[in-house]
């Protein structure tokens, strides 16, 4: 889209709307959708109502772009967003909500334990865990609720290899507490008084319980391993420990807890919109299957393997495309600043469309339709600038996401390889949810026909 420059101060246009509501229940259906229209009818540079308040949005490949230049890391702080989060747990700081030279302080000292390096040379590891929970929870003849299943798997996966602990027991509580908070205090989708709700105050005191165990662990297991043998949580303790007020004991929790919170459902929902969108599509399933079976047909497996499987890894890419779990960033103007011909106000919260390309014709033709060969040369559409947020965009952008990556391939090839699934019903068509996060409904199940290869 071309964007035509106008005055600055004259009145950002607002988002059609409904009466009384405005923008509410177009974004709560379809979010990525509803940018992307407001976007078409207005664009870059929109309000959108919710109730009785308003918010400007930036969006398209423009604002992708913003983000990840000096003027957008300048003109947008991430404080006030996750500061009801941070609130909650009785921090001073968190990653999330840090900016400047504070968040690249954290994201240092957390860089190495998020990376690919953190998986490196553990692909059978992981391998293995994925068996463990297909012999679990996916029985053959069974009817699996997929969205849940994935979340077990993902907190036995991220706890064992970032954590050294697998705390299965807490999933329900860590998935309580992520779900209230995100919505009442970080997405504001909900009223404060749910917080008051006993299941959720049971369920925080679990996630305490379990940050408090796992900081008694580690401190008495503190340097006894050499710095590149340490994982994430080793890491964190070690810095708390030997670097006076860079992560103080009220931070510990958070920061020890996290990452079964920002994966549960993050790496959940992106994996059961893959399955869904493979079983849909019958040509993809058939190619799906081929490199699986292809790449665990001669034993173990090395960390070049991944090459070996592009249709898997294109259709999580497409999979991200099409259901973005990160729809719109959601920033605070730290000054005055114009973009596109009109006014942002210091202060003001911001709505970042960063996936607004993901759906439109000129980025990706056909936007609607899962292909997955949109990412394999001469074609790259991803590649266009600004085209391509599924891990958002600019200083926060993802630290976790090249470890995902691998994550997700193999656990879905693993799955795949292992198991003969189908929607269930047959012939489903997907319903998916907002809150709080974007993706498949709990209610989302596949049957499990029978097994494809048993474990050898």
């Amino acid at each position: 889209m071309t964007v035509i420059e106008t005055a600055p101060d004259l009145p950002i246009p607002l988002a059609k709307g409904r009466p009384v509501v405005g923008n509410v229940l177009e974004m709560a259906k379809d979010p990525g959708r509803f940018f992307a229209r407001a976007y078409r009818d207005n664009g870059p540079v929109f309000r959108i109502k919710l109730f009785n308040k308003t918010y400007p949005v930036i969006a398209g490949a423009e604002a992708a772009n913003f983000m990840g230049s000096k003027e957008g890391r300048e003109c947008l702080r991430s404080k006030e967003f996750w500061q009801g989060f941070l609130d909650e747990y009785g921090g001073t700081r968190t990653i999330l909500g840090e900016d400047g030279d504070s968040h690249k302080e954290l994201r240092e000292i957390m860089r190495r334990g998020y990376s690919r390096d953190a998986i490196k040379g553990r692909g059978n590891e992981l391998v293995d865990i994925t068996d463990r929970v297909i012999e679990r929870d996916w029985q053959a003849g069974g009817s699996v609720p997929v969205v849940h299943a994935l979340q077990y798997m993902v907190t036995d996966q991220l706890g064992t290899i970032l954590t050294g602990n697998a705390p299965l027991e807490y999933v329900p509580d860590i998935r309580t507490m992520t779900l209230y908070v995100l919505n009442v205090l970080v997405t504001r989708q909900r009223p404060k008084i749910l917080l008051k709700d006993p299941r959720y105050k049971k369920a925080r005191a679990r996630v305490f319980e379990l940050g408090d165990k796992m900081v008694a662990e580690l401190r008495a297991t503190a340097g006894s391993k050499p710095p590149q043998e340490r994982n994430l949580v080793e890491d964190l303790m070690d810095v708390h420990l030997n670097r006076e007020g860079v992560l103080p004991a009220n931070d510990l929790v958070l920061a020890l807890t996290g990452p079964y919170v920002a994966g549960l459902d993050t790496v959940a929902n992106t994996t059961a919109a893959f399955i869904y969108s493979v079983l849909k599509h019958p040509e993809v399933l058939a190619k799906v299957q081929a490199e699986a079976d292809d790449l665990f047909a001669n034993g173990p497996i090395t960390d070049d393997d991944l090459s070996r499987i592009p249709s898997i890894r294109y259709a999580l890419m497409e999979a991200m495309r099409l259901y973005p779990i990160a729809v719109a960033l959601t920033r605070t103007a730290t000054r005055d600043f114009e973009f596109a011909g009109h006014t942002i106000k210091e202060g003001e919260m911001v709505y970042i469309g960063t996936t607004v390309p993901h759906f439109m014709e000129e980025y990706f033709p056909d936007p609607d339709r899962f292909d997955i060969d949109r990412y394999a040369k001469p074609r790259s559409e991803h590649l266009q600038p600004g085209a391509y947020s599924p891990y958002g965009r600019g200083p926060h952008t993802c630290l976790g996401k090249s470890f995902a990556d691998v994550q997700m391939a193999l656990s879905m090839a693993r799955l795949f390889h292992r198991l003969d699934l189908e929607l269930d019903p047959p012939g489903y068509t997907l319903v998916t949810k907002t809150a709080p996060t974007p993706g498949p409904s709990m209610n989302f199940k596949v049957k499990v026909k029978g097994y494809r290869h048993l474990i050898p």
